[in-house]
């Protein structure tokens, strides 16, 4: 199947799906595939019980590298970060952290709104945190995923799609991608009859496929 989005969207073929699944790593820098096999087994249980020093540590050498891979972007988000050490603000961390844990991760608006307090995260910098914790209930959202759901035929939601900036995603935004990956996975694990697949899984392929 010479695929793309479009194609691979519309099959029922579970082959094509896992196909498509494993050139993720394809599109990854070679630098941060270590990273990326690391954060795929994150334990959200070792998460949850982290200090807020631990948490902060966790922020600052794994999920923000894992997150923002343009060295530019790395930099000022950390900068950002760095003010609960300097500012001596880790009670702030800690109430977050614990926030974090309280709601209920089916509640998207909430969870990203929450994530989103951390000091250099962002809507899509927060989906990805919950996509790393509850990849069951979460996918990254970034502008190539918002690329590649444009490219796809008569696709339903295509109308609310468009009208996101791609480089300025809104929280009614991040909810509205998520759904999405949601209802796919759920499509395709009814289709399958497996429990494989996952909104993050979705991202993953969003995100790599047509690069």
């Amino acid at each position: 199947m010479n695929c793309n989005i479009n194609n691979l969207w519309n099959s029922d073929d579970c082959k094509d799906w896992e196909k498509y699944l494993k050139k993720y790593y394809d599109a990854v820098m070679p630098n941060h595939v270590e990273i990326e096999k690391e954060m795929e087994t994150l334990d959200v249980n070792i998460l949850k019980n982290m200090s807020e020093f631990e948490f902060y540590k966790f922020l600052y050498d794994k999920y923000f590298y894992w997150k923002y891979t343009a060295p530019n972007r790395l930099v000022t988000t950390r900068k950002n970060l760095e003010k609960y050490i300097k500012e001596n603000k880790l009670n702030e961390l800690k109430k977050i952290h614990t926030e974090i844990f309280s709601q209920d991760s089916d509640n998207i608006i909430a969870c990203i709104k929450t994530v989103k307090q951390i000091k250099g995260l962002g809507v899509a910098g927060a989906s990805g945190l919950l996509s790393l914790m509850y990849p069951d209930k979460f996918g990254t959202v970034d502008q190539f995923a918002i690329y590649a759901l444009l490219k796809i035929s008569n696709f339903q939601d295509k109308d609310k799609i468009i009208k996101i900036n791609p480089l300025n995603i809104k929280i009614k935004d991040a909810e509205l991608l998520i759904q999405i990956y949601r209802k796919k996975s759920q499509e395709l694990n009814q289709n399958f009859k497996t429990n494989f697949w996952t909104p993050r899984k979705i991202d993953q392929i969003l995100w790599s496929i047509d690069r």
